[in-house]
């Protein structure tokens, strides 16, 4: 095993950051690591896995979910969500899994944009892996209700049986989403922008001063952010921040430090062809 070697991997995974982030985080600590990027499709993701020689992973789309069975160990909030992006190898050679993603996501919303998340009214587009981890962290940060919408239905009641808070969380369907009311969160969780769809979304969703916030980044959240815009929403974001901070989280799991993450979001954010906010 390599003490110093870190990998992401994903597919496609070319326009990871996640390299760039891991090694400006060792450069603040002074601690010496190599972090590649691995493209792996879903079919040899587990051979490639095995044969990688690093003390830790992280796991992005579409493998969140296929890695679970690979894993010897698995933390509670990953074994709750049903997905895992970070994997440590552990003294016996085996991987634990470990879910970053719901403490990224909820650390950028309330400590980088000071926004409160109790007792809003929220709408997940999307039920994947990436949607199962903001579903079960914005309900254990006081949420007070949460609907899920996914263009397969069966997923999306798939993820709010795994909640299991019937009384907090509904599922509906997408062609109804112009009847459901108005929402004071809503967050994109779809692989849309990643494939240049458009959502089609209707403006009557989005209640005064709402928060609007997609899961991705730069490209891929243009879309969703134009939208939000338009629709004169409060608060829009993507999910550059959530990125770093779920970053951060991996990293203290590895190494026992965490490293400042303001300094990073503000050379990425300016990097990025698109600001997430005016």
């Amino acid at each position: 095993m390599s003490e110093s070697n870190f990998a992401v991997f994903g597919h496609p995974i070319r326009h990871s950051l996640s390299p760039r982030i891991h090694s400006v985080f060792g450069q603040q600590l002074g601690i010496a690591l190599q972090y590649t990027a691995i493209d792996a499709p879903p079919e040899t993701f587990a051979t490639q896995l095995q044969a990688f020689d690093g003390r830790g992973a992280n796991i992005t789309l579409p493998l969140k979910q296929a890695v679970l069975p690979l894993c010897a160990e698995i933390s509670d909030f990953a074994r709750r969500v049903g997905a895992v992006n970070t994997l440590t190898r552990r003294l016996d050679n085996h991987w634990r899994g470990d879910n970053t993603d719901g403490a990224g996501l909820v650390r950028d919303i309330t400590q980088r944009h000071g926004l409160d998340l109790r007792e809003r009214h929220g709408l997940i587009l999307g039920a994947g892996g990436a949607a199962r981890a903001a579903a079960f962290a914005l309900l254990d940060a006081g949420v007070a209700e949460l609907t899920i919408v996914n263009r397969t239905p069966e997923r999306a009641d798939a993820l709010a049986d795994a909640i299991g808070e019937p009384d907090r969380v509904h599922t509906r369907y997408w062609d109804d989403l112009d009847s459901l009311g108005n929402f004071d969160l809503i967050m994109n969780a779809t692989s849309a922008g990643h494939s240049r769809e458009s959502l089609q979304l209707p403006f009557a969703i989005v209640a005064p001063r709402a928060l609007c916030y997609d899961l991705s980044y730069g490209v891929a959240a243009s879309a969703f952010l134009a939208w939000a815009h338009v629709t004169k929403a409060g608060y829009v974001h993507d999910g550059l921040g959530m990125l770093i901070e779920q970053a951060a989280e991996s990293f203290a799991i590895w190494h026992g430090q965490r490293p400042d993450t303001d300094a990073v979001y503000e050379e990425l954010r300016s990097a990025l062809p698109l600001r997430a906010s005016d």
